[in-house]
């Protein structure tokens, strides 16, 4: 038996060798496994958090303190957004604002040419640009609906971080209005230029906007006044001679004198160049439908496609006819290099 025993206490070693091998094998991988996942994860979650790209200042001339304020980028389209269209809008439709007002300030920091601002600025916060409020503005403008405003306003920005409107790889003119008469315009019928990705759409939704149907009412002299015309003591009151691919008119012609319809509007400070008129007594009664030039997206239109259950990229893809959402972080590149 004494011979035995240490037979059988190597017998019992190894065997517990055998058990403990597997584990003095895992436990350095195990550790090693569990640092690479922790490290994986970190790397996402900086790439989801990292999405206002390089840092890049917009120098807004504000008209009411005359002073330029220099603000990020993406903030700025938080501003823009946030006074350019309701934020009790669709949240694609506030997304496809978004995209719009990014590549609007894109193209405009990219060009070389004067805007007519004061120096050192690149825009006013004026409708000659777009309209911007900042945070402490927009507080006292929403009042107790800030926080939900804001929060909507900043998510729409965010999930569309990144993405602007190109043509041909570069930046569109990605201009809007507020209503249309139905159908959006062409660029050429109210501006000098034909440009390919603004032509006229049917823009149906927009006869739900509030927007949509305006009177104006002048008087007979008023009227004549500002025209520069003599109306007749005949039964009508001017003879449309020509209308434009939206449904507005082009070219009218009163007692013998032709005017644009782009010249009317801007001389009677009317709502768009679809418009109508009828004379009572000494009073001159114009009907207008729509609100604003027409071309591009029309706001009210992308809130009607947005309740209907169409996503931004639908949204601005059927108003910019043609044009890609495409990244802009190439555009940043040369942005960060002119700064």
């Amino acid at each position: 038996m004494k011979h035995v025993k240490p037979i059988v206490v190597l017998v019992s070693l190894l065997f517990v060798i055998i058990l403990l091998i597997p584990t003095l094998l895992v436990i350095p991988f195990a550790d090693k496994t569990s640092g690479q996942l922790v490290e994986d994860l970190q790397k996402r979650e900086g790439k989801a958090l990292n999405t206002r790209g390089p840092s890049v200042e917009v120098a807004v001339y504000r008209a009411k303190t005359k002073q330029i304020e220099k603000v990020q980028l993406e903030d700025y389209v938080v501003g823009v957004v946030a006074a350019e269209m309701p934020a009790e809008f669709e949240i694609e439709a506030l997304k496809a604002q978004s995209l719009a007002a990014r590549t609007y300030i894109v193209k405009q920091l990219l060009s070389d040419s004067s805007l007519s601002v004061p120096n050192g600025a690149d825009v006013t916060d004026t409708v000659q640009h777009q309209v911007y409020h900042n945070k402490e503005e927009l507080k006292k403008l929403w009042g107790r609906d800030y926080e939900w405003k804001m929060e909507k306003v900043e998510k729409a920005v965010a999930q569309t971080s990144g993405r602007i409107l190109t043509y041909e790889n570069t930046p569109i003119d990605a201009v809007f209005f507020s209503t249309s008469n139905g159908y959006t315009e062409d660029s050429e019928a109210y501006w000098a230029n034909s440009t390919p990705y603004l032509k006229s759409v049917a823009s149906p939704w927009d006869k739900e906007s509030p927007k949509y149907m305006d009177q104006t009412v002048l008087s007979v002299s008023e009227f004549e006044k500002k025209l520069g015309v003599q109306l007749s003591g005949g039964e009508t009151l001017g003879k449309i001679i020509e209308r434009t691919p939206g449904q507005r008119i082009k070219l009218i012609s009163i007692n013998g004198k032709e005017l644009t319809g782009k010249e009317i509007r801007e001389k009677l400070q009317l709502r768009s160049t679809d418009f109508n008129w009828t004379r009572k007594g000494d009073q001159i009664v114009i009907t207008t439908k729509g609100y604003g030039h027409g071309i591009g997206m029309s706001q009210y239109g992308a809130n009607g496609m947005a309740s209907e259950g169409k996503n931004y990229q639908d949204i601005v893809t059927y108003y910019y006819q043609g044009a890609d959402v495409s990244s802009y972080e190439s555009f940043l590149s040369k942005l960060t290099a002119k700064q």
